[in-house]
């Protein structure tokens, strides 16, 4: 029994990987191709990757998307747990990053559940509403520049059907979010956990899970 969150050193932390990761083979080899990159801790962990997945099949999702591809191992990951017919959105501007995952996605044979968008989020999304897919996906991820997170989760909420969840990273930002902000991303991110503790709409819980998780289910 525990009052709060155990604090997890090296140790712990590989014996969770060892007793619960099950990655397949092009997750593993992704994540050793982005371990030397210069920008490689914006990455997703394999545990919150893992953690992902399962809400995926807990969904029954079928339609997911995605804010902030990098080099892929998130899309991948949800890719692998969504079923044959399923789809994935991923946006993102960069197609030097992004480039790194295409091969990975096709070893894993989930390439043609992939459609990447490289343009800016809030017009691929705003298009999206658009063409009328309002309520047509089950998950989302937001995981790209922080200044933008309120604009993308109000576009992914309605984009998601209702008892869809939208999942956001980075919300715990290294711990900076609890104490006064000394840079615009802490402010952006302390502004939109307080939004999302109140906001009616959704069902919510800020897990400690990598750099801090939130989830919010549709109501």
């Amino acid at each position: 029994m525990s009052l709060r969150t155990l604090q997890i050193d090296d140790q712990l932390f590989q014996y969770v990987l060892d007793q619960s990761l099950r990655e397949h083979p092009a997750q593993t080899a992704l994540r050793e191709a982005t371990r030397n990159h210069p920008h490689a801790g914006m990455q997703i962990a394999p545990d919150q990757g893992q953690f992902m997945a399962l809400l995926i099949k807990i969904l029954g999702a079928r339609r997911s998307l995605e804010v902030g591809t990098f080099t892929g191992y998130s899309a991948l990951t949800v890719a692998l747990a969504l079923p044959a017919d399923g789809h994935v959105l991923a946006c993102d501007i960069s197609d030097e990053y992004t480039r790194i995952a295409q091969p990975f996605w096709q070893q894993a044979g989930v390439d043609h559940k992939i459609e990447l968008v490289l343009a800016p989020a809030l017009q691929t999304l705003d298009a999206r509403l658009s063409a009328g897919e309002a309520g047509c996906y089950d998950f989302a991820f937001i995981d790209a520049d922080k200044a933008n997170y309120v604009h993308y989760y109000e576009r992914c909420l309605r984009l998601v059907r209702g008892g869809g969840l939208i999942a956001f990273d980075n919300t715990l930002w290294g711990g900076a979010v609890a104490h006064p902000a000394k840079d615009a991303d802490t402010e952006v991110l302390q502004a939109l956990n307080a939004q999302l503790h109140q906001d009616e709409r959704i069902d919510l819980a800020l897990l400690t899970i990598g750099d801090g998780l939130t989830l919010a289910r549709k109501r």
